[in-house]
């Protein structure tokens, strides 16, 4: 027999392991596959063809079998690789969406093998000798394949079953399931104002104590921070802080924020949380333990509706049926040391945030590319290159590639895009309209911004 990771004796181990090993890491698509870009099939070749309509009984059967029955109690045994065998022989890569979905919590090399041989048969590609579960998930990704019928109602069951606390978030909305995997971690679900609670999580910090810059002597001079300014008032956030906290709760200048963290996509953003309609709570912003094509699934406490975290638009639940969006705050990504020259008054978060770590995933973890499926990646630019982010007021997503917006700056040379102009900003660089005032911009990795702006212009410089 071959164990699947199971809620109740299997998860918490798999968990501390990926957590210390790594240190953690739309609605139904039609069945109609938009064309493939040459560079999609230049990397992954052509897809296979995909069957269109509803699964056979027998199909569904096997599915229940291989899948469902195997988180709900069932060790994987004769019916499940018997199930399985008959998925791999239907022809339809639409299953492959769930082959993977369970691949990513498989327990053991027996159990993986089994998936990978009928995800790749089905995909009709070569395996790979390593990380079948990415190799599966980018070409899934990358070739757009549609979901099988049914999917999110099995996906909610492998997933809420192995990793009781999501319940609440695999609901219909303006998501695609297809690309939300496990980040492995468990969701951040504790009261609001919590902070010191201990949790098997990324544990949210919520209205965290500041001081002033002069008495945060633990922080370096190249430690990079992450400077935000509202109404006149100014505040660091440092990297060793947010990357074992990657959601900070916060007021500055009279607003409340919500402040997100993806170590993965290497980009903070700050996000207006008191700006919602009457009768609508603040939201506060808590870490899933999901991820999207690498970039965290932040969701709101009160309601349990999903947020896009690069948008800011809620994607499920109470909130997206009001149309919440949340308006953007500028982040300025630099360094300690520059920041507090130029924003003497600045204050920063205290240094027991940080829980004792120093870590530095940036030239580390991340050296070699995205370490979860991001599929194909917009090649204009390389896939970790630093990106200044923001919106012309027409809605048009523009990336700044930030080298050459800072070497242009520093001439003195200016840049605009539209009604965007740039402008340094302690030691980072900050999007403003003609006459000053903050638009919303933040740093991020090309791969993450082109992703979900597939649609954004690049700045030529």
């Amino acid at each position: 027999m071959i164990s699947i990771i199971s809620a109740k004796s299997r998860i918490f181990p798999v968990v501390m392991l990926v957590m210390f090993s790594l240190f953690w890491s739309n609605a139904l698509r039609a069945q109609e596959s938009k064309p493939l870009s040459d560079f999609v099939i230049k990397q992954f070749g052509k897809p296979p063809a995909i069957p269109k309509g509803p699964l056979s009984k027998e199909l569904q059967s096997a599915i229940k079998v291989a899948f469902v029955d195997t988180v709900t109690g069932s060790e994987w045994g004769r019916d499940q690789s018997a199930a399985l065998n008959e998925i791999s022989e239907s022809k339809d890569p639409r299953i492959v969406w769930l082959i993977s979905d369970l691949m990513r919590f498989s327990s053991g090399h027996q159990l993986d093998t089994e998936l990978s041989d009928a995800a790749f048969k089905l995909l009709g590609k070569d395996q790979p000798a390593v990380n079948h579960w990415g190799v599966v998930t980018d070409h899934l990704i990358s070739w757009d394949i549609p979901e099988p019928p049914d999917y999110l109602k099995t996906k909610r069951a492998i997933f809420t079953n192995i990793v009781p606390g999501w319940e609440k978030i695999f609901v219909e909305g303006d998501i695609d399931w297809r690309h939300v995997s496990w980040g492995g971690v468990l969701i951040d679900n504790r009261d609001h104002d919590k902070t010191d609670e201990r949790c098997n999580c990324i544990p949210a910090a919520d209205n965290p104590e500041v001081s002033n810059a002069k008495d945060a002597k633990w922080l370096k001079d190249d430690d990079v921070v992450f400077g935000i300014e509202v109404n006149g008032e100014y505040r660091a956030y440092p990297r060793q802080i947010m990357e074992v906290r990657e959601m900070v709760n916060d007021t500055l200048g009279g607003r409340d924020l919500g402040i997100p963290y993806c170590t993965l996509c290497g980009a903070a953003q700050a996000y207006f949380t008191d700006e919602v309609p009457a009768g609508v709570k603040r939201p506060i912003l808590r870490t899933s333990g999901l991820l999207i094509r690498s970039n965290k699934v932040m969701y709101d406490l009160n309601t349990f509706s999903v947020f896009d975290t690069f948008k800011g638009n809620a994607v499920t639940g109470p909130l997206l049926k009001k149309n919440i969006k949340l308006k953007q705050a500028s982040v300025v990504t630099t360094d300690w040391g520059t920041w507090k020259k130029a924003h003497p008054e600045t204050t920063v978060l205290l240094e027991k945030y940080a829980l004792g770590r120093n870590p530095d995933f940036r030239n580390g973890r991340d050296a070699n590319g995205p370490i979860f499926p991001v599929g194909s990646v917009d090649p204009r630019l390389s896939v970790h290159e630093d990106i200044i982010g923001a919106f012309t007021a027409s809605g048009k997503p523009v990336a700044f590639q930030r080298s050459k917006a800072v070497a242009a700056l520093q001439k003195g040379e200016k840049i605009r895009f539209e009604n965007i102009h740039l402008k340094l900003d302690g030691g980072g660089v900050k999007a403003v309209d003609a006459n000053g005032a903050d638009i919303g911009s933040h740093q991020a990795f090309w791969f993450a911004w082109s992703q979900f702006h597939p649609e954004t212009e690049l700045w030529a410089g």
